[in-house]
């Protein structure tokens, strides 16, 4: 067999140095920055603990982190639009390191968890030093609201069990219920207790989404249990063995560390909750999908979901900001999500997002301009709260025969 030569003079500088280069994924190492948050808020009550009088500000290091910190760094840093090649999504999907990411939050969770509960249930600490605890611990456990759902979108019982003892300490756990089964189906429908009207505030918003949602997943979990010939009350309940671990969790924490710790334990449920539902109300404000001619719903698109490429809170959330191809494709991985042009972009990420839904008129003044400019004017496409469809067309000038 003749030997093949390739001569040197050949082949140019472009061929060497133009030659299309592996894609990496440059923030595989940065999507640590999840369950450092834990590690972050148990490290910063040890050294509130050791010195307490002098470090009495890091007891609200949770609020601090999530109302200042990272909207401040998403500003620093900015927006990050780059989606992985199709060729490459398999790859990320089968890679384990991501999965064992989302896992690694957990015991950091639980570890803080248990560290927060003893300073809050200590008599002899300041009494605004436990609330800020409390509400450290709020914050700790609604960003485990986004691991859970990360998990709860997997078919494999560890994640599934994994998804429930995440919100085991905030006694919501009918969450991992409803969401992919109730949430994904109704999304951006006026039915769905998840999706927020345009003009509905955020705290109309919470009892109808708090107590929706709950019933939603009475009857999803109902309907299913019968479909397998089997009652309400039988083990394999999802809804019973998720409030079963919150009541296993609340019990080890009276257990351990006595009764003292009640107001923490509900303080930082509620609080949490009502952080996991401010992401609910902010993520398809006013968004509508629109009937067809069988009076079905059309299939969910990526217009139907607010977005944001802010990077931090992307890294912090698991891209969950990438709501569009999340719906999309629930089952993806969130390293894999992918950005879309031209589709409903949020002014800042959720993070700084937070405070204006607190505050209805300053919500209204930055969306509700924003929904009227997707649906190029035509306001009949929203979902718009019933009660103020008729103040919102005067405000913009919409006149329909609805009105």
């Amino acid at each position: 067999m003749n030997a093949i030569t390739i001569n040197p003079a050949s082949v140019s500088s472009d061929d060497i140095f133009l030659q299309p280069k592996p894609w990496v994924d440059a923030k595989k190492y940065l999507w640590f920055l999840s369950p450092a948050i834990p590690a972050i808020g148990a490290g910063a009550l040890l050294i509130y603990k050791a010195n307490p009088k002098k470090m009495r500000a890091l007891a609200w290091v949770g609020p601090l982190l999530v109302h200042a910190v990272i909207p401040a760094l998403d500003r620093i840093f900015g927006e990050d639009a780059s989606n992985a090649p199709d060729d490459i999504i398999a790859q990320l999907e089968n890679d384990p390191y991501y999965a064992y990411l989302v896992k690694l939050f957990i015991p950091l969770q639980m570890a803080a968890n248990y560290i927060a509960l003893d300073i809050a249930a200590d008599r002899k600490a300041p009494m605004l030093d436990r609330v800020g605890v409390t509400m450290t611990l709020g914050v700790l456990n609604a960003i485990g609201f986004n691991t859970s759902h990360e998990l709860s979108h997997k078919h494999n019982k560890l994640d599934r069990f994994l998804s429930m003892f995440t919100l085991a300490p905030t006694g919501y756990t009918h969450f991992t219920v409803e969401h992919p089964m109730g949430h994904h189906r109704r999304v951006s429908t006026p039915e769905d207790p998840a999706s927020s009207r345009m003009g509905e505030s955020y705290w109309e918003f919470l009892p109808r989404t708090v107590v929706g949602g709950f019933k939603s997943a009475l009857e999803i979990e109902t309907r299913r249990l019968e479909r397998r010939g089997e009652s309400f009350w039988s083990v394999n309940n999802e809804l019973l063995q998720g409030w079963g671990m919150s009541a296993a969790f609340w019990a080890a924490a009276v257990s351990k560390f006595g009764v003292g710790v009640l107001p923490a334990l509900a303080g930082q449920a509620v609080y949490s909750s009502s952080l996991f539902e401010i992401i609910n109300y902010v993520e398809h404000y006013g968004l509508k999908r629109q009937k067809k001619a069988d009076g079905r719903y059309e299939r969910t698109m990526p217009e139907h979901s607010w977005n944001s490429n802010r990077i931090v809170t992307n890294l912090v959330l698991y891209q969950l900001q990438r709501h569009s191809d999340h719906h999309a494709y629930p089952t993806r991985s969130y390293q894999a999500l992918r950005h879309f042009d031209n589709t409903p972009q949020l002014p800042s990420g959720y993070a700084s997002m937070l405070l204006p839904a607190y505050i209805p008129s300053l919500w209204f003044k930055i969306m509700d301009k924003r929904v009227y400019d997707h649906y190029q004017g035509d306001l009949s496409k929203a979902n718009i709260s019933p009660k103020r469809r008729s103040k919102i067309f005067a405000k913009f000038g919409f006149k329909s025969s609805e009105v």
